[in-house]
């Protein structure tokens, strides 16, 4: 990146509970740099039998899936003051199709969400770790924790 300064930031957005904490610090860092600020959120299906009637039957519910990831992620960019940002809702591998939306956009920083890992969690390859290693830019992985690990006051 020769040292400049981000231009444009792509936030993956699971649509969890902790995608608004994941995109306040995405739009915040975007707002203090100046930068363009995409969202993205990818639906991936598991595969499905290919006999007609169910085939129709998950045809149609992959439709009102994306239909709802569609409206979840435009009232989210509202919410985080960010109506007017580009929304993209994709469906396929999510690792594969994060990387391939920061390239068609190019992105030159990727913010998504890390959980903290536990126990035999700590062995899987997770989302943030493909990413990390795949992405042709940066990534900053935003940590969120689990309700029960944040300390009480």
């Amino acid at each position: 990146m020769n040292g400049a300064a981000y231009h444009r930031i792509l936030a993956v957005l699971d649509l969890s509970a902790d995608s608004l904490q994941i995109g306040q610090q995405a739009a915040g860092l975007a707002r203090r740099l100046g930068a363009e600020i995409e969202l993205l959120h990818v639906v991936e299906f598991l595969p499905v039998e290919p006999m007609a009637e169910t085939l129709m039957a998950a045809v149609r519910i992959e439709d009102e899936l994306l239909e709802q990831a569609r409206t979840r992620l435009t009232e989210l960019a509202a919410r985080l003051g960010l109506a007017t940002a580009p929304c993209w809702v994709e469906t396929g591998n999510v690792k594969a199709e994060i990387v391939r939306v920061a390239r068609k956009r190019q992105a030159d920083l990727i913010v998504l969400g890390s959980r903290e890992r536990h126990g035999m969690s700590i062995l899987v390859n997770l989302t943030e770790d493909t990413v990390l290693h795949a992405a042709p830019c940066d990534v900053l992985a935003v940590r969120v924790r689990r309700a029960s690990a944040v300390p009480q006051d």
